[in-house]
């Protein structure tokens, strides 16, 4: 008698922090068995179960996740399976996009997920750093004999914020920049001036961005294109006093030349969220700087956008291994390719 298929879809993810909403929406799919790997101490098991998974939920935190679960061109030769890779994350810093493609593996992220606490995030570094939150918080903590006056900070109301990418979180910041009587520009190579009106913002050339904004806020994606980007060419290039707020990536920015450029003077302040160690060394240069607000990638980082997260990359996973589109295919042109072979675990 004919041995009858395994048509269980095998999906894998590793121990680290993830919303409880994950397991219970996988654990009420049919047709799917979960496995909770260990992200340290027991590698061979990790790799063996990898190398059986159909379907790999991986940490976006390129930082937090050791290396060797990295989704790279060597982990992918050892898992002939893997058909569906999800970042825990709008970015996916952690994930090989081009090896996937070669591999007929399709990639989603979860861009939206959290674009309402980075989006309020930002404004929090902003607002903290025009309105020097920081220095009079320790100076009240440490010191006396100061005034009100020494800790005078600057209204953001009339200026101009210019996005570097006006993609969800970049739609949401331009949204709510309107209530703080903000004028919106923004530069955007991946979107037409249309679609850059229509998201509420004035499209402009990242030269032009750079000479009209009192603030310039990044909202793009950490790629080829956009690593290195602001370097001391940039910085110079900004108005004198403006203020640099990133919740991107780190490496979009060089931390040396911006250094360069808050303790020179030429730039007001800076609101970090982003770093390219993170967290950073406690002697960075930067974090010894008054006029630096500085978070520890946190502007994702709530109760609910982690939900929010945890909910659409369980979704998005399921909908993958029925055969169905998910809606935040980083890598689109792999899609057919991905669904025939998905089509065979049936």
């Amino acid at each position: 008698m004919a041995q009858e298929k395994d048509t269980t879809a095998r999906l894998c993810r590793l121990d680290l922090w993830l919303n409880p909403v994950f397991d219970e929406m996988i654990g009420a799919a049919p047709g799917i068995a979960l496995s909770v790997l260990p992200a340290r101490g027991d590698d061979a098991r990790t790799l063996a179960g990898l190398k059986t998974a159909h379907a790999y939920h991986v940490s976006a935190a390129k930082d937090e996740l050791p290396r060797q679960w990295f989704v790279n061109a060597d982990l992918i030769a050892q898992c002939p399976e893997l058909v569906c890779v999800s970042s825990g994350g709008a970015g996916y810093d952690t994930v090989d996009v081009a090896a996937c493609t070669a591999a007929g593996i399709a990639v989603v992220n979860q861009a939206g997920g959290n674009a309402a606490s980075v989006a309020e995030h930002t404004y929090a570094l902003l607002l903290a750093v025009q309105r020097r939150v920081v220095e009079s918080h320790n100076r009240l903590r440490h010191d006396t004999g100061f005034t009100r006056e020494d800790l005078m900070g600057h209204e953001i109301h009339g200026g101009v914020i210019g996005l570097v990418g006006i993609g969800q979180i970049g739609t949401r910041v331009a949204r709510i920049a309107q209530g703080f009587g903000l004028r919106v520009i923004a530069h955007d190579p991946l979107l037409d001036a249309e679609a850059i009106r229509a998201r509420g913002a004035e499209p402009v050339t990242l030269d032009e961005l750079l000479a009209q904004s009192d603030v310039v806020s990044l909202h793009c994606p950490l790629d080829a294109s956009t690593r290195g980007l602001f370097g001391a060419r940039a910085f110079a290039a900004m108005k004198p006093g403006a203020v640099f707020i990133s919740t991107a990536r780190g490496g979009i920015h060089d931390e040396a030349a911006l250094y360069e450029a808050l303790r020179g003077g030429h730039l007001r302040g800076a609101g970090l969220d982003v770093w390219q160690q993170e967290p950073p060394p406690r002697d960075a240069p930067l974090l010894g700087l008054a006029n630096v607000v500085a978070t520890f990638h946190t502007a994702g980082v709530t109760h609910e956008a982690r939900r929010n997260v945890a909910r659409s990359s369980a979704t998005q996973l399921i909908a993958m291994l029925r055969g169905e589109r998910p809606p935040q295919l980083v890598n689109p042109e792999v899609w057919p390719v991905a669904a025939a072979r998905i089509a065979t675990l049936k």
